[in-house]
């Protein structure tokens, strides 16, 4: 069946089904109306369902343009499950957190498998995009078609295939090169098939366990990296020397370096969460991830040492923190998206409530409403700035006026080196 399969999957238009209509499954859902084959998305949420069915999309990184012609072109969302049945392909995109001890919550793969379980078929593909740790689709997605009396690899292909999603980013998901791999050789020669249908190029591993340690390798590296280059800002700082002078310098260097940036954390649905799947699944293998655990360490003490620099920047204008107004600049965790999850900037206005500082957040991006949500009170793109004693430019948004941030409040932190790459100089602005 395996040959027939793979031409299926590179010759015909065959129906994906996509369980999970977030971030990662509409975008994927989209693409692959967009190449000319069929989507069913599934979602337990019917307030999101219908919501995507009167074409409003509530992904940045799908409009409400590209979902109404997807909806019209082959794009079906549902709450039905059993709706999943009609596909030859199904994809599991769905979230994959940490729990409360930071040990992964596979809740949600593990409810998705019970509904694969329900509706696989003889010759289909099935496909984990979830990011987990290595070893996940043997373990839960392979028993699943198992009790549902298949054979995995010979009458269902089972692969992992991380989402590579960055909102906010120019690159679609089918301009994105997809890693592949299968519990064996035949599924990922199939998976493969039907992945080099949908996005720009495949690169296939040699196991389903390869693929999803490529994926937190990925993620590693920046936290790693990004660990590294926070506690040389505080060194830097400790010397008084620019951190974001000496990075600037060292990537001048043709090779052998590749600049990263402090900030005041990191945040978003990856980095701050990808490494410590791999830090649980070492723990099992008595293996010590000391790179790991150590960027986290530093990582997570950002926003702690972010508001300090507040408390110093203030006591040096002879201004306590306790009840003097502070504009926290952006709660997103990365520039130009209306994303706030996980995001560093919220903890470190939290740190300075916690101190007893009158915080307010200005973030036209997130919008008021959002920024209610979190408690803060929301300042207007366009409101009056002069009343707080301190700012604290948390996102760099492209839309942020820097010029009148740094005219109308009389000290600005900025942590992200937002002014030094705008090329603008003020004597109240002072880089983390």
């Amino acid at each position: 069946m395996q040959s027939e399969r793979v031409r299926f999957f590179a010759e015909e238009r065959w129906t994906g089904g996509v369980i999970g209509m977030g971030y990662v499954g509409l975008p994927l859902a989209v693409t692959m109306v967009e190449h000319g084959m069929r989507a069913i998305g599934f979602d337990r949420s019917q307030e999101r369902v219908d919501l995507l069915n009167r074409g409003v999309s509530p992904v940045e990184d799908v409009s409400d343009d590209e979902l109404t012609a997807a909806l019209a072109d082959g794009l079906e969302v549902t709450s039905d499950e059993a709706r999943l049945a009609e596909s030859d392909a199904i994809f599991i995109c769905v979230p994959s957190p940490l729990g409360r001890n930071r040990e992964p919550d596979l809740s949600f793969i593990r409810s998705a498998a019970e509904t694969v379980k329900g509706v696989v078929g003889s010759g289909m593909l099935v496909s984990l995009e979830s990011t987990t740790y290595p070893g996940t689709t043997e373990d839960i997605l392979v028993p699943a078609v198992e009790e549902a009396g298949f054979v995995p690899d010979e009458d269902v292909f089972v692969a992992f295939s991380p989402e590579r999603v960055s909102p906010g980013a120019e690159m679609k998901t089918g301009d994105i090169p997809k890693v592949v791999g299968g519990i064996t050789p035949r599924s990922t020669e199939v998976a493969s098939a039907a992945y080099a249908r949908i996005v720009a190029s495949v690169h296939p591993v040699s196991s389903a366990r390869a693929a999803e340690m490529a994926k937190l390798l990925e993620n590693t590296y920046r936290a790693v990296n990004i660990g590294l280059i926070n506690e040389m800002a505080q060194l830097a700082h400790e010397l008084d020397i620019s951190i974001w002078e000496v990075v600037d310098a060292a990537a001048t260097k043709p090779f052998g370096f590749q600049p990263f940036y402090p900030g005041p954390g990191v945040g978003g649905h990856c980095i701050p969460l990808d490494p410590q799947f791999l830090a649980w699944r070492a723990k099992e293998a008595n293996f010590a991830t000391r790179f790991i655990d150590l960027a986290e360490q530093v990582n997570i003490k950002m926003p702690a040492y972010a508001a300090r620099r507040v408390s110093d920047l203030l006591n040096r204008a002879g201004l306590p923190v306790y009840g003097t107004k502070v504009l926290g600049v952006g709660i997103a965790y990365k520039p130009n998206v209306a994303d706030d999850r996980e995001s560093a900037s919220i903890e470190v206005l939290r740190e300075l409530e916690g101190r007893g500082a009158r915080i307010a957040v200005l973030d036209p991006v997130v919008g008021e409403d959002r920024i209610a949500v979190h408690g803060f009170d929301p300042v207007a793109a366009d409101g009056s700035l002069e009343d707080y004693a301190m700012a604290v430019l948390l996102t760099d948004h492209a839309v942020l006026d820097l010029k009148r941030i740094a005219t109308e409040v009389p000290i600005v932190l900025d942590t992200r080196g937002a002014y030094r790459r705008a090329g603008l100089e003020f004597d109240n602005v002072e880089a983390l």
